[in-house]
């Protein structure tokens, strides 16, 4: 069956050939990892989560090893296997290529699943925390034991759930936390930038306007279209959805509320911001800019706030077209 991406391509015209090839590179370069992780020992409820660019199906050459050792439960007086260090070497030895993780100590490291369901809010739920679970939930996929990555993010649903699931409404809990994460986002971005003197500004900035704000609207979407559902249907569907790869949760959503022009426009300006992410030139001189004065004089820059444009003015459109005016309104504002 074709996927939604494939559905929305078929239906319009336009052309998302940069994001299919990544999806098809992603499928192989997963496949590789799998077969280095292969004759590791590996407990029944543990399972490698890729996530970045590997969790959103959108690999480039230049893409960082985001990953981390999931284990479904609380921790245990035994060390899990296979441990980070034993995950680290195979990946660090592939002839493929390796980039090491972000820098941030979100990966790279042994993550239990009960503390992304039991430390939701408050000052147990740090920011380290809220961000696993969220990537968790919006982009990753398992290197093999997908069941574990399956059961560990259902369990974070139905504990967001468990408070709040209502008939026709979207549940206001895992609203709130999801757009709590993607003001964090952009608090720490600025946080970053003062840390950092603006290095990587350039580049920071360019996938904030585009992959940052297209995740946030990929479990944005599902949440909001909540409100056409039961209680007990509310589970599933959104189990459902966040398995998919981000774009496709995105083209579902255009698909289903027949906006087809603007879901063009949002996957169109993805797809081309994904090409220029792909040339090593181009990204360089994204990393190069540190600050607005650099922004202003990059020729590429100017092109991918444009796409941010087109981006953000295709989403609104659905939001607050006459499908979704009402429930965004309620729900997504206050």
């Amino acid at each position: 069956m074709a996927s939604s991406l494939e559905q929305l391509q078929q239906e319009t015209g336009r052309s998302f050939a940069a994001l299919l090839r990544a999806r098809e590179r992603t499928a192989e370069r997963i496949e590789e990892r799998r077969a280095r992780l292969g004759d590791l020992a590996v407990d029944a409820n543990a399972t490698v989560v890729l996530m970045g660019s590997w969790g959103r199906r959108e690999l480039t050459r230049s893409s960082d090893d985001d990953y981390m050792v999931l284990v479904r439960g609380e921790r245990g007086p035994a060390p899990p296997r296979p441990t980070v260090g034993a995950v680290a070497r195979r990946f660090a030895d592939d002839p493929a290529g390796y980039r090491d993780p972000g820098r941030e100590g979100i990966f790279a490291d042994v993550v239990h699943s009960a503390d992304l369901v039991q430390r939701i809010g408050l000052d147990d739920d740090t920011n380290t925390n809220l961000t696993r679970r969220m990537l968790l939930m919006l982009e990753s996929v398992a290197a093999f034991n997908a069941e574990v990555l399956e059961a560990a993010r259902r369990d974070v649903i139905d504990d967001y759930l468990s408070d709040s699931v209502k008939d026709f409404r979207p549940p206001r809990f895992l609203l709130n936390d999801l757009v709590r994460y993607w003001r964090t986002i952009g608090v720490d971005f600025v946080a970053k930038d003062r840390k950092r003197s603006g290095e990587g500004w350039g580049l920071r900035n360019a996938k904030l306007r585009t992959s940052r704000k297209l995740l946030f609207a990929s479990g944005l979407l599902p949440v909001l279209r909540c409100h056409e559902l039961t209680a007990p249907q509310v589970p599933g569907f959104l189990a459902a959805q966040l398995a998919l790869p981000p774009t496709d949760r995105v083209a579902d959503a255009f698909l289903r509320y027949d906006q087809l022009v603007g879901g063009a426009a949002v996957l169109g300006a993805y797809d081309r911001f994904l090409t220029l992410l792909g040339d090593e030139d181009v990204r360089a001189e994204l990393h190069a800019i540190d600050g607005r004065a650099a922004a202003d004089a990059s020729p590429r820059f100017g092109e991918i706030a444009q796409l941010g444009g087109a981006i953000d003015r295709g989403l609104l459109g659905l939001l607050f077209g006459d499908e979704l005016r009402q429930v965004t309104q309620e729900y997504a504002i206050f």
